[in-house]
């Protein structure tokens, strides 16, 4: 006779339910000791019934068996938790990654938008722009045409300025390397004797290079002291 399929729920009857615990103990304790004794496994059942009674079954010490459930456990719980915290590093490098490849593609149509407008500034590709566009363009172009000439206008004040400087920094030196080449005067000594006391600007000396200049000058330089004269040459 085949046994039908029992349904597998809480008995609701106190005595049968009794009846199934102790039935279905001791069929699991059976098959602990079978599978240790036929596969040489290390096994251990411990069983609590509803009123809190204790049953256990162990092919060995069963307080070095629980001691190595707990060591395996621990081991388990590491590795998950090494597991858990990769995985968590793996979405970071993720969300890095897509926050660098939506500023790539960012910066990417940037830089096809400015090649465009370049290429339209440039005359090309103007046929898909309306009327607003262009004069938008016109504009653009003319501040930047005033811009660049301004700027050429600065530069180029800025080097006459600089010649001019440099020019009259050349002339200035040699004026002073001029200036310094020449004799230095001596002061002015009074000669004595009758009538009007003359004063000699240049010694015997420099009498010659005196001549030549009032030469050249046709000036006659002289200094009396006295009451105005009028002389006739």
């Amino acid at each position: 006779m085949v046994r039908g399929k029992i349904e597998v729920k809480r008995i609701e009857n106190a005595t049968s339910r009794q009846v199934t615990f102790s039935k279905r103990r001791n069929g699991l304790l059976k098959k602990a000791f079978e599978l240790s004794v036929l596969c040489d496994a290390e096994v251990a059942v411990i069983i609590f019934s509803p009123k809190g009674r204790l049953y256990e079954f162990s092919s060995s010490d069963i307080q070095k068996t629980i001691k190595k459930y707990h060591k395996h456990a621990k081991g388990a719980l590491t590795n998950t938790t090494e597991v858990e915290q990769y995985m968590q590093q793996l979405k970071d490098e993720s969300a890095d990654m897509a926050k660098k490849i939506e500023t790539l593609e960012a910066s990417q149509r940037f830089m096809t938008y400015f090649d465009l407008h370049l290429m339209r500034l440039l005359g090309h590709d103007l046929d898909p722009c309306s009327s607003e566009e262009v004069n938008q363009m016109s504009s653009q172009l003319e501040r930047s045409l005033r811009i660049v000439r301004e700027r050429k206008d600065q530069l180029f004040t800025e080097q006459i300025l600089k010649a001019k400087e440099r020019l009259l920094l050349e002339e200035n030196a040699k004026l002073h390397t001029e200036c310094g080449a020449r004799p230095c005067q001596k002061p002015l000594v009074q000669e004595k004797g009758v009538g009007a006391a003359s004063y000699n600007w240049m010694d015997s000396s420099q009498s010659s290079s005196s001549q030549t200049i009032n030469n050249s000058d046709q000036v006659e330089t002289r200094l009396f002291i006295g009451p105005p004269v009028m002389r006739c040459e």
